[in-house]
């Protein structure tokens, strides 16, 4: 029979390579009878797919709720800017897609990295001397989600732990467990607009962290770190020698009463990745343009990171080149005012809703100081038929037509995330229909007790 000589390619730690060369001796290899297998069909999900979970997608997905029929769906739950067409993008944004649509110049594959010219254009227009950059700082992502993805995996290896804020974003969860990382919850305290429980988060390190998330401003709490703030969370990460992965999707997304600090301003030695995109300050999420910033002025991430981060960016081809050749255009033509003007309508609505649900007995909102989200607590000892604000927000579903995301999609129990994007007559009558859910589910302390007491 014909024999098949296998050769094993590869140097170094990349894993081998098999190629099997037919080596014809004259004899035929009859079918299925190949030595020591017998085919057989064992098709089975890998154990990553297996791993992976979005907390989101489980909860949202399991509340079996039909919305009152008698009115229309308010939906506070989507982070998406774009939903009900009051906020576009400037006509620039738009303009420069159409101009390198016609050019013809950006219809081929990219480097995995981005093209030189755009990567020069993305750190020139966030350098400063607190933080120099230059392009091979710069590697651009399909999305601010695949920068995290890709900061993660460069980061931390299976078995090692990283930080995560609670609540927080729950992509990191999802995109870690998947990768084989343990994942530690460290608090945000309400009290505080959502600072940083830095004795709580000091005491989560061990030698297996690989690195701290901190997401300044916050999604879901719609909070921004002071400068004094973000001082004390990196002599944290100093003393400790934890590196930061900063997501800084709503960078410069504040009110006028607070001032953006991009955190590796700040650091004199700790290494930072910070990352970021259009999605939410063009409001373009659809366009999957983000990047990666790589402040490391005392070498310690050295060239290991900086090439872990091209290897691991060659996995797919970059992200659209269509915006990549339109993205120096969009980042200096667009004009100030279509920042203020988006930032105005969210604190009107932010203004607004904090007002109205401030005023509903059991609600307690904590004020927002940018992004487009806040954060409402609900006093559940208010409202003793609910076990939980993930039955809150069904009932509220079902009984008044609004949505809002239960806030144990980001690991905090009894408090749930309002979306500010909507228009204000929307945000107008979904508090509305808030305050009247909750004036007839409300129960002073004598009533609960007496509810208590009739179990």
């Amino acid at each position: 029979m014909d024999s098949y000589l296998i050769q094993v390619n590869g140097r170094g730690d990349h894993a081998p390579v098999l190629d099997a060369h037919r080596k014809n001796t004259g004899n035929t290899i009859s079918p299925g009878k190949v030595k020591g297998r017998k085919p057989r069909w064992a098709v089975r999900a890998s154990e990553m797919s297996k791993k992976t979970f979005n907390p989101i997608r489980a909860i949202v997905d399991s509340m079996k709720v039909e919305p009152n029929p008698k009115k229309a769906m308010i939906s506070l739950s989507l982070g998406d800017p774009t939903v009900f067409g009051n906020l576009p993008t400037n006509d620039e944004v738009t303009r420069a897609m159409k101009e390198v649509l016609d050019s013809g110049q950006y219809n081929g594959y990219a480097p995995s990295v981005g093209y030189q010219s755009c990567r020069e254009a993305v750190a020139a227009y966030y350098n400063c001397p607190e933080a120099p950059l230059k392009a091979q700082d710069v590697i651009l992502t399909s999305g601010c989600s695949q920068a995290i993805e890709l900061a993660l995996a460069v980061l931390a290896n299976p078995g090692q732990n990283i930080l995560v804020p609670r609540p927080g974003f729950s992509l990191y969860k999802t995109l870690a467990l998947s990768l084989g990382i343990e994942v530690k919850l460290y608090n945000l305290l309400p009290e505080k607009a959502w600072e940083i429980d830095l004795e709580h988060l000091e005491s989560l390190v061990d030698e297996k962290t690989a690195c701290l998330i901190v997401n300044n401003p916050s999604n879901p709490c719609g909070s921004v770190f002071s400068k004094s703030h973000l001082q004390e969370i990196l002599a944290v990460a100093s003393r400790q020698c934890v590196p930061i992965l900063a997501d800084e999707i709503y960078g410069d997304m504040v009110f006028a009463d607070c001032k953006y600090e991009p955190i590796a301003t700040l650091s004199t030695n700790v290494p930072v990745l910070s990352c970021g995109g259009l999605a939410k300050r063009w409001l373009v999420p659809g366009w999957r343009m983000g990047w990666i910033l790589i402040h490391d002025r005392r070498d310690i991430f050295g060239n290991e990171i900086r090439d872990g981060l091209v290897r691991l960016s060659q996995r797919i081809l970059g992200p659209c080149t269509i915006v990549q050749g339109a993205l120096e255009r969009i980042l200096h033509r667009t004009p100030p005012e279509f920042y203020h003007n988006t930032l105005s309508i969210l604190k009107s609505n932010a203004d607004l809703c904090y007002a109205a649900l401030s005023a509903i007995p059991g609600l307690q909102p904590v004020r927002p100081a940018g992004a487009m989200y806040l954060m409402v607590e609900i006093e559940m000892e208010h409202f003793p038929e609910f076990e939980n604000d993930v039955e809150f927000t069904e009932r509220l579903i079902s009984e008044q037509s609004v949505f809002c995301l239960p806030a144990t999609c980001f690991e905090y129990p009894n408090f749930f995330r309002v979306v500010t994007t909507v228009p204000e007559e929307m945000i107008l009558e979904a508090c509305s229909r808030i305050q009247e859910f909750c004036e007839m589910h409300y129960q002073g302390a004598e009533g609960a007790q007496d509810l208590e007491c009739d179990k």
